[in-house]
């Protein structure tokens, strides 16, 4: 009789490092927005931290694959939390003795930005080695759903923190958070299978085979298309707008917590649904949730009111969790292993390289005076747009199993 998942020792280890790392991080990021809109009062700002926050990660991130690959990716994800929690603490000390300029908020957003270069492709590429290939889409779903439920706990814990206490408060919760996440990915706790890539390649030829790789792929140009549509037109208009928005109608730093925890819990029920429901035709589900959250973020752009908002978010999170988990399992059932570091990282930059361009973008725009949900509708409209070619051209991205 097949093992459950939750009797696997090593994948609930990577969960609960999950959940730590995860609270730590969206504390993270609710705590700085808020930070930057209301403390330094600015919102080209906030693009411009988010830029830092995302760019060093981007030019790393394929060398993160690279070591994914090379190393054991317990010891990458280790070091990785670790150096993360001593950058939160170093945010909490400036923001606690109000020492923190512009000048240190980027630089610290930026290493922790780059540190996710080397986390991400590690911790999912880990996967498909401790849990058997007929599991992959319930694993992938709970993992994604358990990190959907810390993202829902960070921003309100957040909020809380910030509504009864100080900004800086925030900070170190988050810091002891990543801490622990660093203390259960030990790599003494994980039984980790041994590295199956050991070759003298140089680091450009191991990134070359991996582009290489993903080329006589179909599905995987496809799905790629898919995921840069998603994160380009949606998540990267939400980010700022969601701040934005909260201060333009007279919100407080709890209404951005329940606009998060929506997009979060709309993300967890999805997840659910996928770890019950056995997915066949992948590519087609994958393109499905993609076109029912550009339609949900056109709506989202004509309302005006908070709860509305945040009603709407839960249905642009739930359409979210069937374009992730579909793609992702069926790249990770199709990959080597040798190789799964880099195909994974070159899925994550695909994923999140357009993101810095959407912050500025999106961020010039409003400088500019320009109304959010008009940006907001304008991205739906064209996300849509290519969203409607991949269906007539990608036949066989929506064709496969």
């Amino acid at each position: 009789m097949k093992q459950s998942i939750f009797r696997n020792r090593t994948y609930m280890l990577l969960l609960i490092a999950g959940i730590f790392a995860i609270v730590g991080f969206s504390m993270f990021l609710t705590t700085t927005t808020w930070y930057i809109i209301n403390v330094i009062g600015s919102p080209g700002v906030l693009g411009i931290a988010l830029i830092t926050a995302t760019v060093p990660r981007l030019i790393l991130i394929t060398f993160g694959g690279v070591l994914a690959d090379k190393y054991k990716k317990t010891t990458i994800m280790f070091s990785t939390n670790l150096i993360q929690a001593f950058v939160l603490f170093c945010i909490f000390w400036l923001v606690a003795s109000d020492s923190m300029t512009l000048t240190w908020l980027f630089i610290m957003t930026g290493v922790f930005g780059m540190l996710d270069a080397f986390f991400g492709p590690a911790s999912s590429s880990l996967i498909p080695k401790v849990v058997e290939k007929s599991q992959l889409q319930q694993a992938n779903a709970y993992f994604q759903g358990i990190d959907q439920i810390s993202f829902i706990i960070g921003p309100i814990l957040a909020g809380v923190i910030m509504e009864t206490s100080e900004i800086s408060t925030s900070y170190l919760v988050a810091t002891i958070l990543v801490l622990l996440s660093a203390l259960v990915v030990f790599p003494p706790f994980i039984k980790e299978g041994p590295v199956e890539h050991k070759g003298d390649q140089s680091t450009l030829e191991d990134f070359r085979e991996g582009i290489a790789y993903m080329k006589s792929s179909q599905f995987l140009l496809t799905g790629i298309i898919v995921l840069i549509t998603l994160n380009f037109f949606i998540f990267g208009g939400l980010q700022i707008a969601m701040p934005l928005l909260v201060d333009l109608l007279g919100g407080t730093p709890i209404n951005l917590s329940f606009m998060e925890v929506s997009l979060g819990i709309g993300m967890v029920i999805g997840t659910l649904i996928m770890s019950f429901v056995k997915v066949k035709r992948k590519g087609f589900t994958s393109l499905m949730g993609l076109f029912a959250s550009l339609a949900s973020l056109i709506i989202f752009s004509f309302a005006t009111n908070l709860m509305i908002l945040t009603a709407i978010l839960f249905l642009i999170g739930f359409s979210i969790a069937f374009v992730f988990v579909p793609f992702f399992t069926a790249a990770q059932e199709n990959t080597e292993n040798r190789i799964m570091g880099r195909v994974m990282s070159i899925i994550f930059l695909a994923m999140n390289g357009f993101d810095p361009i959407a912050y500025g973008v999106v961020s010039a725009l409003v400088s500019a005076g320009i109304d959010i949900q008009l940006i907001l509708l304008a991205s739906g409209v064209m996300g849509m747009s290519i969203a409607i070619w991949v269906w007539f051209k990608g036949k066989t991205f929506i064709k496969s199993h």
